[in-house]
């Protein structure tokens, strides 16, 4: 930091000092100056509700500054002197853990005891209102979150590194290095943030609610494929319990379809199962991706539509899908889903005896287009 000299046309470096070398105390002296200046950490303001504050069960730790932004979120303020130390991470995410469990009408009492240990007069729901605006009651009842500020004269990398990796996730979490000045007789204070860089902060919130959708994705990936998997599991079970063998070496699988093969390459009998039906199917996909091919076979199948459908004993949908590659013929039960375990009876009753009886009508005339085939 410098300062400038207009009479001369220069400037004079100004000497930076450490906290501990002018004497300062970290509660005594920095949790005051926020205190007293908390738009010093957030320009739309914030509201100290609390110092020193101890309210939780089964711990006596304290948080050195509880506040609330103009959004109605409960904010952690921790404060260290010349250094973080290694910890401070892990210590602030459990003072936002402790803060979770409270209400409306706990951030009233806290605010009112604070209120009246300091003697700073008048009440909580006053200056609550005042600060957050008449709509206060619904910022603070919509479900209060937690913002962290670490407040301190140097980061460690192993902390900068953690609260880089939260951002990331998104946490709300920010860190302001302040660094005190001697010049002559008078002392300085700058605080900068550092974390993250304000001109980069809308662009790195967004990147963090991308990458909770797409964690949020994933998981939702992982779980599905987890279901799948058991589905089969059972039903499988269920199938090679019965006379049936045709599924005696398929093992389980995280899609939604499993596939049987009926001897020839191309055409399969398929079960298949989603959040709104299972069917069993003929799925026609010859040719390597030759749509011709398939209608080919898919002809010669329906120009035997009355036998297949006698033999499968019902009817069936046949679908040619000139739109598409594939074509396939299917019989199909709605109104159950794969992610409601109460279905899985029903639907394995379904698949097993509608696929067999799929199967057995259509393993003659596909043996037969092999025949042909190869003519």
């Amino acid at each position: 930091m410098y300062l400038i000299n207009e009479k001369d046309n220069n400037i004079e470096p100004i000497k930076e000092i450490t906290f501990k070398s002018a004497g300062f105390k970290e509660r005594k002296n920095l949790q005051e100056w926020i205190a007293k200046s908390p738009e010093l950490l957030d320009k739309k303001g914030l509201l100290i509700i609390q110092k020193e504050f101890s309210g939780f069960d089964d711990t006596n730790e304290r948080i050195d500054l509880l506040a609330i932004d103009k959004v109605g979120n409960l904010v952690v303020i921790e404060n260290k002197l010349d250094d973080t130390g290694k910890d401070v991470t892990w210590q602030a995410l459990k003072y936002a853990s402790y803060c979770s469990s409270l209400n409306a009408d706990g951030i009233k009492d806290i605010f009112n005891d604070y209120l009246r240990k300091y003697d700073i007069g008048g009440n909580a729901e006053e200056k609550l209102e005042e600060f957050l605006g008449e709509d206060y009651q619904e910022k603070l009842k919509a479900g209060t979150k937690q913002r962290i500020i670490l407040v301190a004269g140097e980061f460690r990398k192993e902390v900068t590194s953690t609260v880089m990796w939260l951002i990331n996730f998104g946490l709300k979490i920010q860190c302001f290095k302040v660094t005190p000045y001697k010049f002559g007789e008078k002392l300085l204070l700058d605080c900068d943030q550092i974390l993250p860089p304000p001109e980069t902060e809308d662009y790195m919130i967004k990147v963090a609610v991308k990458n909770r959708e797409e964690l949020a994705g994933e998981e939702e990936l992982e779980n599905r494929y987890s279901i799948r998997l058991d589905f089969w599991a059972q039903f499988l079970k269920e199938i090679n319990a019965t006379p049936n063998n045709y599924c005696a070496n398929i093992s389980p699988s995280k899609e939604g379809w499993m596939g049987i093969a009926l001897g020839i390459t191309g055409i399969s009998m398929n079960f298949v199962v989603s959040r709104d039906y299972a069917r069993a199917e003929i799925m026609i996909n010859r040719g390597g991706g030759s749509p011709e091919k398939n209608k080919e076979a898919f002809d010669y199948f329906f120009k035997m539509k009355d036998k297949i459908e006698k033999d499968f004993g019902g009817k069936l949908i046949w679908e040619r899908m000139d739109d598409r590659v594939t074509s396939r013929i299917k019989t199909q039960l709605d109104g159950v889903n794969l992610f409601n375990q109460d279905d899985w009876k029903k639907m394995d009753a379904y698949l097993i005896e509608a696929g067999t009886r799929l199967r057995n009508a259509f393993m003659p005339p596909v043996e037969q287009f092999k025949m042909k085939s190869r003519v």
